[in-house]
C-alpha cells in the first residue's frame, strides 16, 4: 500500500510504532515498512504481508481518504489504543461519523484517515 506524503521518515516512523513494523528498505524520498523483511524464500514460503510504503509528493492531502487502515488493539481496549495513538502523534477526526458507531476515525501526523475498530484483546 502506498501512501503518498510530504515526510517520509516521520510518517514511517509513526505508522512502525502504530503496528509494530520497522523499515524494511529506505531510497531517496521513500521509506518502505512491514512486519518482517522479504527474501525470495520467505515469500515463496508463505504468503507475503502487506507492507506501507510512504512516498514524498509536492501536494498536500485534500478530501478524506478513499481507502484506510483498521488499527485492532491486542493488549488494551479501544479507548486505551486510542490514548496510545493520541501520545503517537494522531489526532482524533471528524469525518461526519454517525452516533452510537462502535469504532473511532483518528488522523495520521500528516490527516491520513484510520480507524480504531474492536478490541482482540482477551475479556478479563
Amino acid at each position: 500500500m502506498v501512501v503518498d506524503c510530504h515526510d517520509p521518515e516521520r510518517l514511517a516512523a509513526f505508522w512502525c510504532a502504530v503496528l509494530d513494523f520497522k523499515v524494511i528498505d529506505r531510497s531517496e524520498g521513500k521509506v518502505e515498512i512491514g512486519s518482517w523483511e522479504p527474501t525470495v524464500e520467505e515469500v515463496r514460503a508463505r504468503q507475503m504481508p502487506p507492507t506501507l510504503l510512504f512516498i514524498k509528493v509536492p501536494e498536500g492531502k485534500t478530501v478524506k481518504n478513499r481507502l484506510h487502515l483498521d488499527v485492532s488493539p491486542i493488549d488494551g481496549s479501544t479507548a486505551d489504543e486510542v490514548a496510545r495513538l493520541v501520545a503517537l502523534g494522531a489526532t482524533k477526526a471528524d469525518v461526519g461519523r454517525e452516533p452510537g458507531q462502535s469504532w473511532v476515525v483518528m488522523a495520521d501526523p500528516e490527516g491520513n484517515e484510520f480507524d480504531v475498530v474492536r478490541t482482540l484483546a482477551p475479556s478479563p
